[in-house]
């Protein structure tokens, strides 16, 4: 036994040491969890909060402001400061989340550079007053994972050094931006951005950023990286990215095939841009969640795979023009909670299977190619809360399943042809926020039962039939009440119940009221009451005086205000004392000098006023002006030099005034944005600006009515997107300006009453490689001292003139990417006899004006090959031979004057079927022999043909002498004509063939008589006609 306890005894003292190791490691164990747990953080180090108060010092706290930073106090420890959070082992500052605070400084201060352990800044929604952000100081803050600039309201260009933030998981530097919502029409936020993306470009930005998932640039101008943006987004340089959010950044160009290579990415926002090319790239993203592409340029057909997507939960397409497509059968296993497809070119039937989507609350259709009536079916998404239908092809009423959504909270019906009255039903659905009925042809008073909306935040029943007598002081009972729009209808709005109105609004927090065109005498009382309104209209009504000072000092959140269209004789003020940012008070009856904006202004438009200067302080401060109208009034004096300091003015109309000077150089030498340019009708002299810059985006230029001499410059060759330039009536000593063919989109060119001089179209040796104007629509050179004969390989290079372009479109006009601004180029011309001026230049017109030079030769045959011609003056010129018979072809032509000239011979016979001519001059001529008979040259008067010793016949009193049947044979002979006839010979087993057959026709009864034998009586008169 004993042995059996020695053998033993090892093996136990190896059992209890292995037992007492254990127990001790793990009260080792024990004691170190404990000491970790029972060590307190490194508090925050002396730099850090240094650099955190300086930060403090930068920011001036408002009364707008949500943070006060109260806790950001000396001697305390920073890592519990508002918004800050440090490492525990550190005390140095990992995350700075200042968004949202609302502080205002002049500059970002460097103090945040000296942060260098940052994984975390946010400093959204704080006011940087458009100062440009350090170029230096990022490139320190290498630790960064997550940075957002949004909304900072930033300038300039985005520091070279965010790209070296290798670590960046989230770069956030959006801005909000002006937009007009496209069913409302309302300003939904009005922050403004100057930041662009330039160098670094997009592709260097984000080439080094590989662990780069979220990446927002709204509002960024990215213009310069067009077309080749998306070639920054690849497999290899952006593999994790899983959202790309690039709205309003000026982009444009193809959507690029490496895109659809980032197979991670999850969310696509690239509305309103001016993206071009299909969309089919977009169905090979497995992992795709949302896409959202309104208000572009694509087109193609919406691949139908996307709807079979099960991941895809948001679609919106809409305002697409040219995207075609039809809904597909939707399977029950859909998860779309978003389906926008509206003003786009989808067709076909709405399937019934839509009732399958139940996940569906969003759902927009809009096109003329959907049938007549809504299915029934779409009354059975239940959870459905915004329902967008618009478009022609909708007809009837509001139909009766709308009673059965009633979770919707948004229900629209826009653009579409819908009539009768608003149904009772509509006042039951008691959810709503939002309802939009405009743009239809509703009728009938406005019911009362939309006063049971007590949700109501928005109602747009603006431009449609309504009648009848309406009071406003209902709707302020509407607690909710954001926006109300009765623009546009047969209504006399009145006040109402005025101790309501003055008593109990003060709750409201109306921002929209439209009331234009509503027989208003006045602006209503309860307007005095509206602190926060930020969107008025009460244009086209008969309000009188002047705009009160009360409204000025009541409206201080004013953001756009139209009071154009009445009898407002003063504004008040030489300062405006509102930031304004749309402001329109064209067409009263303002006098006075112009007010001076604020910097907040964006969009001014004085015209047809009665207005007598600028303010030579009128330009200081206004880097934000955009659009400056101020024509039409009595302003004289000089341009002042400080619209110079307008920067970004894209459109300046200054036309038909008294101004005198110069123009300003720095308006084409300086300012790169100005689109559109219009100085007509003032008494400018001087010399037009000869250097300007590359880059320039003009569209029109007038300086038509003034006294400008020189030169056209050629640095206008600058100038690639011109498309209107019209220099009539001025002074200019210049030859023919052939180097203007190289403006690539130039299509009205407007030379005339000047003293330009030389031959046409003939290229400068040596200078011009020719002299083609293949987009020309409009040319005037009339009342110059042009000379020399006119050639035929001149005219035919009018491509434009001789057939219609694709691209066409109902009028030219200037109109703005991002809000929409539209400004309709104008020019006047002589046309039919008269000096016209068209605020609208249609695509069909289409007008050549040689008239009062010095032309001489034959009238080229090869104008008859513009078959678009509409106007034709070639008159008080030196023009010999025969008027060309292959003006016959010019069937839109409704002016032709080729009076005052030596032309000879007889009038074509082919003229006289020229159906649209309205207005023919061919006096003072040469011409000789019968005038044409038809009915349509029936119309003219005998001042057409006048001076022309040799013509006879109606409607002149010579008659035409009765000729020898002799003489007329022999005469005949040498213009016999020969007619193709092609007579169809039936066979026996129904088959014809054509048999041509050439006669030889002579002038007389017999051989109308032998016709007659062949043909109806009918087409025998008409061959004769064709001959006479």
């Amino acid at each position: 036994m004993s042995s059996i306890f020695k053998r033993r005894q090892p093996r136990l003292l190896h059992v209890l040491i292995h037992l007492f190791l254990v127990i001790q490691l793990s009260s080792s164990l024990a004691a170190g969890t404990f000491s970790n747990r029972t060590t307190m953080p490194v508090p925050c180090r002396p730099d850090q909060a240094s650099a955190l108060l300086r930060l403090k010092r930068s920011f001036n706290i408002t009364v707008n402001s949500t943070c006060t930073l109260q806790s950001w106090r000396p001697g305390t420890d920073c890592c519990h400061w508002q918004g800050v959070s440090c490492g525990r082992a550190s005390g140095r500052v990992t995350s700075l989340h200042l968004g949202e605070c609302r502080l205002e400084s002049p500059a970002l201060d460097p103090a945040v550079f000296d942060l260098a352990s940052l994984r975390y800044l946010n400093l959204a929604r704080n006011k940087f007053q458009g100062s440009e952000i350090p170029t230096l100081g990022f490139e320190r803050l290498t630790e960064l994972t997550h940075l957002n600039l949004s909304t900072c309201e930033f300038a300039g260009g985005i520091p070279h050094a965010i790209k070296r933030l290798t670590n960046l998981v989230s770069l956030d530097l959006s801005s909000e931006y002006y937009l007009y919502d496209q069913d409302d029409s309302y300003l939904s936020t009005a922050v403004w951005s100057a930041w662009s993306l330039v160098e670094p470009n997009l592709g260097s930005l984000v080439a080094h950023l590989h662990n780069l998932e979220q990446l927002y640039l709204g509002k960024i101008d990215l213009s310069g990286n067009a077309p080749n943006w998306c070639n920054a987004f690849t497999n290899s340089t952006t593999p994790r990215l899983q959202v790309l959010s690039l709205p309003n950044c000026w982009l444009s160009g193809p959507i690029c095939a490496s895109v659809s290579g980032i197979r991670p990415l999850t969310e696509i926002n690239l509305q309103f841009n001016k993206i071009n090319g299909p969309v089919e790239l977009f169905a090979d993203l497995p992992s795709l969640s949302v896409l959202t592409l309104t208000n572009n340029l694509l087109e193609g057909r919406f691949p139908a795979k996307l709807f079979q997507n099960n991941n895809l939960t948001d679609i919106d397409i809409s305002y697409n023009f040219d995207v075609s497509g039809s809904l597909p059968n939707f399977s029950s296993q859909s998860m779309l909670t978003k389906l926008l497809v509206s003003s786009t070119d989808f067709s076909g039937i709405i399937p019934s299977s839509i009732a399958n989507l139940k996940s569906l609350n969003m759902l927009g259709l809009a096109s003329s190619d959907f049938p007549q009536e809504l299915p029934s079916s779409i009354g059975q998404l239940t959870s459905l809360k915004k329902l967008e239908v618009s478009g022609s092809g909708i007809i009837g009423s509001i139909p009766p399943w709308i009673a059965n959504l009633t979770s919707l909270i948004w229900l629209q019906f826009s653009d579409c042809s819908l009539t009768g009255q608003i149904p009772s039903f509509v006042g039951n659905i008691k959810n709503l926020t939002r309802l939009q009925l405009y743009n239809c042809d509703f009728s009938g008073p406005i019911p009362p039962h939309i006063y049971n909306l007590t949700q109501l935040q928005f109602l747009y029943l603006h431009s449609n039939n309504f009648v009848g007598s309406i009071q406003l002081s209902p709707f302020w009972k509407l607690p909710h009440l954001i926006s109300l729009e009765l623009s546009n209808n047969k209504l006399s709005v009145i006040e109402g119940d005025d101790n309501y109105s003055a008593t109990s609004i003060n709750h409201l927090n109306v921002r929209t009221l439209g009331l234009a065109s509503c027989n208003l005498s006045s602006i209503p009382n309860a307007m005095r009451n509206m602190p926060r309104i930020s969107n008025l209209d009460i244009s086209r009504n008969q309000i009188r005086g002047a705009i009160p000072h009360w409204a000025w000092e009541t409206w201080s959140s004013m953001l756009i205000l139209d009071l154009s269209h009445n009898k407002f004789t003063s504004v008040g003020y030489e300062n405006l004392p509102v930031d304004v940012v749309f402001l329109d008070l064209s067409f009263n009856l303002l006098q006075g000098p112009i007010p001076v904006p604020t910097p907040a202004a964006s969009s001014l438009d004085f015209s047809n006023n009665r207005f007598s200067s600028i303010p030579l302080s009128f330009g200081f401060q206004l880097s934000r002006m955009r659009y400056l109208q101020a024509s039409r009034n009595n302003i004289s004096g000089k341009i002042p030099p400080s619209i110079c300091d307008a920067s970004s003015l894209v459109l300046l109309d200054l036309s038909y005034n008294n101004l005198s000077g110069s123009i300003p150089s720095c308006l084409l030498e300086d300012i790169n944005s100005l689109a559109v340019l219009n100085f007509k009708a003032n008494q400018l002299r001087g010399k037009l600006p000869h250097d300007i810059m590359q880059g320039c985006a003009s569209e029109e230029m007038d300086f038509s009515d003034n006294q400008i001499e020189g030169q056209v410059p050629r640095s206008l060759l600058a100038c690639r997107d011109l498309q209107v330039f019209d220099i009539g009536n001025n002074q200019i000593t210049d030859n023919f300006p052939c180097w203007m063919s190289m403006l690539p989109k130039l299509q009205v060119l407007v030379l005339k009453s000047n003293k330009f001089f030389g031959e046409m179209g003939t290229p400068v040796l040596g200078k011009e490689s020719n002299c083609e104007f293949t987009k020309l629509r409009v040319i005037d050179l009339a009342s110059n001292n042009f000379s020399g004969t006119l050639q035929s390989k001149w005219f035919r290079s009018l491509q434009s003139m001789a057939r219609k372009s694709s691209n066409d479109v109902v009028s030219m006009q200037y109109q703005h990417v991002t809000d929409g601004t539209r400004y309709q180029f104008n020019t006047a011309i002589t046309y039919k006899g008269s000096e016209v001026v068209f605020s609208r230049i249609l695509e069909t017109l289409v007008v050549i004006d040689v008239s009062n030079n010095a032309f001489h030769g034959v009238i080229p045959k090869s104008i008859g090959e513009l078959l678009l011609l509409c106007g034709i003056n070639m008159s008080h010129n030196a023009f010999t031979g025969q008027i060309p018979a292959q003006f016959g072809a010019l069937h839109q032509l409704e002016s032709l004057d080729l009076s005052s000239n030596d032309l000879s011979g007889e009038i074509p016979q082919e003229l006289a079927w020229l159906d649209f001519l309205s207005v023919l001059n061919l006096s003072y001529n040469g011409l000789v022999g019968n005038i044409p008979e038809s009915p349509h040259f029936q119309t003219f008067n005998n001042l057409s043909f006048l001076g022309n010793i040799g013509l006879c016949g109606l409607p002149l009193s010579k008659e035409c002498e009765k000729t020898n049947p002799n003489m007329v044979s022999h005469s005949l002979k040498k213009k016999s004509v020969d007619i193709i006839l092609f007579l169809f010979v039936g066979l026996g087993f129904g088959v014809g063939f054509a048999v041509s057959v050439v006669v030889s026709v002579t002038w007389g009864s017999t051989i109308a008589k032998h016709l007659e034998m062949a043909l109806p009586r009918g087409v025998v008169k008409y061959l004769l006609c064709r001959l006479v």
